[in-house]
Parts: structure tokens; C-alpha cells; sequence
């Protein structure tokens, strides 16, 4: 919805050179527009406008979509074949405005994962680990420094090996082995991806907690499980978005959602009963869910919020999601 400019006070103006062609006018084709005003002269004197109470504005006007439109287009459009129109604008891959806000907001929770992996990745991973290797009497950079670049390397090679596809990337952008699987099953496996790391750094911070090793605290496991499961709200959301504007069902939609976790519990039971087996390499194993978790923030989460204009958007939901796992973390650990 537009505001319309009151017919009272409205003040007329001669536009720019520059403002017309930013219009996408011809030239001297536009020899006055139309600004808010608010004021009006009575007897000489300026006062408030009584028709908009010195708003400027009164009542409101619908704008649906904008779009350019082709000689093509116009020609359908003149035979009064929608259908054909919107089937063309379809095949074009132009947006609705639907589909633009649903964008917007899908980048700006994509950043809120981002965040939150980020921030558990060091307060609920790294930090354990150095000061476990400590208190072991290990170099204190050294086990947290194999452990991270163990687990980056684990997810390069499954990223190299798994056939995924980014979200808002074309079919001919799918990463990993090439196949001839459905969008719908690479758009899955690449959030699937995202879910491994985060189910192993859940099931490690439960198995030290259960263990009772020190710089291990309930506290900070269950900070880390809340904060993950925060995230995975905006993960699903971001498998079943792209599927049902692809005509998929909703219950379909809400179902590849879902299903696209279900390796996550899988992963925190292999980290926590390896923890409980193996204890001497928590602080491996720590460092190792980090490096997994940041392999997947740059190279998949990144990535996937720089496609278009709302880069702003992401960097703020980052923001956001950072200070609400660091805030979990110190309250609760």
C-alpha cells in the first residue's frame, strides 16, 4: 500500500534532468511532479493543513507488482491471455513481490544459522577444548588446533562427495558427484550437510557433560542443544520454501523440512557414545564439531546469502543470532 499525497497541500516541483531519466521517462516528458506537503497559506499566513491534519497524506493507494514488461508480454497481455502472461513471466523466472519478501526473509534467517554456529562454534566448542587440554596437561593450542582442522577437512570431503545444491542456485551449479537426482533431493542433502556437524557437537557436549570432565557443564550442553534447535527452525524453513514455489505439495514441502534433520540426532549419538568410549579425545573432539560447524557457515550458510540484494538483511540475522547463542551460552553455562 502507497500513502497518496493530500490534494490539499500537496507541493508541485519541477523534476531534475537526472530524476526523470532515473524514472525511465523520456525526456521533457515530465514538466511537474508532486511532493508531501502539510502546510497551506490562509490570509498570508502558513498553517497546518486541515484536510490531513498536517501529515501531508490522506488515504492510501494499491500498487501490486511492477515488471517490465516485453513486446511479447504486451501482446499477450492485449489478447487477455493471463495465463499465457503469467506462464511466460514464470519461464523468465521473474519474481512476485511474494516471492521477493519470502527471499528477503529466508536470507535473513539463513544469517540467524549463520550466527548461532558461529557463536557455539567458540563458546560452546573451542573454549572447552583449550581449557580441557590444559588441564590435561596438553599444549593447549595443539589438540584444539587438530581437532579443528580435522573436522574442516572431514566436511570438504564431504562436500566433494555428497551431490547438493545450494539454495537459490541453478541445477547446473549442483557441487559433489555429478547425478541426475531431482532438485528436490540435492536441495535436501545440502542442508543435510549443515545438520551433520551440528548433531555431532550437540552429542559430544552431552557425552563430556555425562562424563563429568572438567570445563564440561550441563549447562552449556543444553545452551548449545537450545541454540541449534533455534537454528534448525530457519533451516527447515529454508529446504521447504524453495521446494513448494517449485509446485511441490505443502505436505510434501513440510516433509523433505523435516527430513532434512533427521541425520542430526544420528550424528549426536555417534558423538556422544565415541566421547563416552573414547574420553581421552574430548578435546579433539570438540575442536573437531567447530571446525565441521565453520566449514559449513562459509562455504554453505555465506554463500547461499549473497545471491541477492539482501546482504543487509543476513548481516543483521547474523548478528542476531550470535547474540542470543552467546547470551544462552554464559547464562546457562
Amino acid at each position: 500500500l502507497l500513502r497518496k499525497l493530500c490534494s490539499n497541500c500537496k507541493q508541485a516541483y519541477q523534476p531534475t534532468p537526472e530524476m526523470v531519466k532515473k524514472l525511465g521517462l523520456p525526456d521533457g516528458s515530465v514538466k511537474q511532479l508532486f511532493k508531501k506537503g502539510g502546510q497551506v497559506m490562509v490570509k498570508d499566513k502558513v498553517q497546518e493543513c486541515g484536510a490531513c491534519n498536517g501529515v501531508g497524506y490522506m488515504g492510501q493507494e494499491a500498487i501490486f507488482e511492477v515488471i517490465t514488461l516485453t513486446d511479447g508480454d504486451r501482446q499477450l497481455l492485449k489478447a487477455g491471455d493471463l495465463a499465457a502472461l503469467k506462464l511466460e513471466l514464470r519461464k523468465r523466472k521473474v519474481p512476485t513481490l511474494q516471492q521477493s519478501a519470502l527471499r528477503k526473509a529466508l536470507d535473513g534467517m539463513l544469517g540467524f544459522t549463520g550466527g548461532v554456529m558461529i557463536a557455539a562454534s567458540y563458546w560452546s566448542l573451542l573454549a572447552p577444548s583449550i581449557e580441557m587440554s590444559e588441564a590435561q596437561g596438553m599444549l593447549p593450542w595443539f589438540p584444539p588446533a587438530v581437532g579443528f582442522a580435522a573436522g574442516a577437512l572431514f566436511l570438504f570431503g564431504l562436500d566433494k562427495l555428497v551431490p547438493h545444491l545450494h539454495l537459490n542456485f541453478g541445477q547446473d551449479e549442483s557441487e559433489g558427484v555429478k547425478t541426475q537426482w531431482k532438485r528436490t533431493t540435492l536441495l535436501v542433502l545440502a542442508i543435510t550437510l549443515h545438520n551433520i556437524p551440528e548433531g555431532l557437537a550437540v552429542g559430544v557436549a552431552f557425552g563430556a557433560a555425562a562424563a563429568g570432565l572438567d570445563g564440561a557443564e550441563l549447562g552449556g550442553a543444553m545452551a548449545l542443544a537450545i541454540g541449534i534447535g533455534l537454528q534448525n527452525f530457519p533451516e527447515g524453513i529454508a529446504v521447504s520454501m524453495p521446494l513448494r514455489r517449485t509446485g511441490v505439495s505443502r505436505r510434501k514441502a513440510f516433509f523433505f523440512g523435516q527430513l532434512s534433520a533427521i541425520v542430526e540426532p544420528v550424528a549426536g549419538v555417534i558423538g556422544a557414545a565415541a566421547l563416552l568410549v573414547f574420553q581421552p579425545i574430548l578435546p579433539y573432539a570438540l575442536a573437531f564439531a567447530a571446525g565441521a560447524m565453520i566449514y559449513v557457515v562459509i562455504e554453505e550458510v555465506v554463500p547461499e546469502t549473497q545471491r541477492d540484494k539482501h546482504t543487509d538483511t543476513a548481516a543483521l540475522g547474523f548478528i542476531g543470532g550470535f547474540l542470543v547463542m552467546m547470551i544462552l551460552d554464559v547464562a546457562l553455562g
